[in-house]
């Protein structure tokens, strides 16, 4: 099968930033489900099995996706190479408990700081298909400029309990999705974006299923709510995990990471806009996204280095570099 050849950065950024506003609009339905079924997990769970149910029928449906798997199997991939629906499970069960105490603005924050440390390093190791990006300044002033714009976006929302080991938890998720998004592209890299999608899935629903028996989520009697719209968190989360692949093979994670952000604060305001009851505009909000996405682009700033040219032999016997 032949690669795939990665978008242009601008594009890939701004499939990123419909990803973070589909993000924004699968926490509220996932949240919603999972509060009117009776346990918080179980939202997650109708999550990921919706996305694996339409993982399954592209499989049957499209061969190309099935040829991407079996070049996997010849790719000679490490296994842990493989691990990347691990992540995922990690955040929605960290956030699942750790919202309720911290409350979702230091959630938020710290989850963010985790992810953009978390990008920083798989980054500079050069684990997703990016390569190695070195830890140049414009780098770090725009993963310090991502988290002060969403603790910026968060003024105004009420604080939990501030407990520093569930604080730390929360920045171990942001460093969990990280590498998630690290490991799910360099699959696709070795394959193709839909059998990287296929491989979040395969890993990541398994674990949901086995946290949500150990909590007791399967012990009750679920009250399904009637409204369709609470069951399309599997196909947003399909978007966004594509968004996400497709946006670390262009820009690497931690820019990939900043702009799922942008467009989660822009989905979040839409909402306010558009739900009944939100809560309007918000100029917080309005400010963080504005500047989480001066931050992307603050962190793709590279230096500029001198260029060599060949020196006229009259003028420039030396050798000297000139331009």
């Amino acid at each position: 099968m032949p690669a795939v050849r990665a978008l242009p950065a601008p594009a890939a950024l701004g499939v990123v930033v419909l990803g973070g506003m589909a993000s924004a609009a699968q926490g509220v339905v996932n949240s919603e489900l999972g509060e009117r079924a009776g346990n918080p997990v179980l939202g997650a769970v109708v999550n990921n099995l919706g996305g694996c149910l339409l993982v399954l029928v592209g499989l049957f449906a499209v061969p190309s996706m099935r040829a991407g798997l079996a070049v996997l199997r010849r790719g000679g991939l490490p296994w842990w190479a493989y691990l990347g629906g691990f992540g995922g499970a990690a955040i929605v069960v960290i956030g699942t408990y750790v919202v309720p105490v911290l409350g979702v603005a230091v959630f938020t924050i710290a989850q963010v700081a985790g992810g953009s440390l978390g990008g920083l390093a798989v980054d500079r190791a050069g684990v997703s298909p990016a390569g190695r990006l070195p830890l140049t300044a414009p780098r770090v002033a725009g993963a310090l400029l991502g988290i002060g714009a969403v603790a910026l976006a968060q003024l105004g929302r009420p604080v939990g309990d501030l407990a520093v080991g569930l604080v730390l938890l929360a920045v171990a998720g942001g460093l969990a999705v990280a590498l998630q998004s690290a490991l799910n592209g360099r699959v696709s890299a070795a394959s193709s974006t839909a059998a990287g999608l296929a491989v979040n899935f395969a890993v990541s629903t398994p674990v949901i299923l086995a946290v949500a028996a150990a909590v007791g989520a399967f012990a009750i009697r679920p009250a399904w709510p009637g409204q369709w719209w609470l069951y399309i968190g599997g196909l947003l989360g399909v978007g966004i995990v594509l968004a996400l692949l497709v946006g670390v093979r262009a820009v690497g994670v931690l820019r990939t990471g900043l702009a799922l952000v942008a467009g989660q604060l822009g989905g979040a305001l839409l909402l306010d806009v558009a739900l009944p009851g939100g809560a309007g505009v918000r100029l917080p909000v309005l400010a963080g996204a504005g500047l989480t996405a001066a931050a992307v682009l603050l962190a793709g700033v590279r230096r500029r280095t001198p260029t060599r040219v060949a020196a006229d032999p009259a003028s420039e016997a030396d050798g000297r570099l000139v331009g």
